[in-house]
């Protein structure tokens, strides 16, 4: 089996799961502190506004390595990243925690959404609101966000980029993300065909564990 992503780098890889931002677009004066709440308000509708969706993915850490995938999110805060085949990883949140599954070792990792950041992704009423800060943008079209807890900083960082869209949720598309976790490993993610209101079972956010010889779904 081809493996993609260094060890232990692959756990750091799911844990940040993040998008890249644009470089061009820092360049602007911040916004008045009005517009910031405005713009705050139509991110966390944009995530609110998302019942299920499925988008193509990639995803490339700091040293430039990219791997491919689809994610698969319904709400609440069940979200699921099949890696391309090669790569023995799959990073599956049933609501409450989010778990990376290595089959090449024979591995599972778990921890709370909440100490992810991709907790500002599944939990948008109780993150990006209280927690995001408005970024500069030169182009109108386009929001960013960071979120980050100043009090817990080992949750880490996430910066959700979002492209004015009349068609998606909200208005405003997700089109990608950067994570900055903890230990400093930053991930970029870039979504596209984002596809709305797709039918998802609740069975696509369970995986077979490596650590049974039955293979059972937990």
């Amino acid at each position: 089996m081809r493996t993609l992503i260094a060890r232990p780098a692959g756990v750091a890889f799911a844990a940040a799961l993040a998008i890249g931002l644009p470089a061009a677009t820092l360049v602007a004066p911040p916004a008045p502190l009005a517009a910031q709440s405005g713009k705050l308000d139509s991110a966390v509708a944009a995530l609110r506004g998302i019942a299920t969706m499925r988008a193509d993915f990639s995803q490339t850490d700091r040293q430039g390595q990219r791997i491919d995938g689809v994610m698969t999110l319904k709400r609440p805060g069940k979200i699921r990243f099949e890696y391309e085949k090669g790569v023995p990883l799959l990073v599956v949140s049933n609501g409450k925690s989010l778990t990376l599954v290595d089959y090449e070792v024979n591995q599972v990792q778990r921890w709370p959404i909440s100490n992810s950041p991709l907790g500002a992704l599944l939990d948008p009423s109780r993150d990006v609101k209280k927690y995001g800060k408005l970024m500069p943008t030169s182009n109108s079209n386009v929001m960013s966000v960071e979120v980050r807890d100043p009090k817990r900083p080992e949750f880490g960082v996430i910066t959700l980029v979002f492209t004015k869209d009349s068609s998606a949720p909200g208005g405003w598309e997700l089109t990608n993300w950067v994570a900055l976790d903890a230990q400093n490993n930053r991930t970029t993610v870039r979504l596209r065909n984002q596809k709305y209101g797709v039918s998802v079972s609740d069975s696509a956010f369970t995986y077979k564990d490596p650590r049974r010889s039955t293979r059972r779904k937990r």
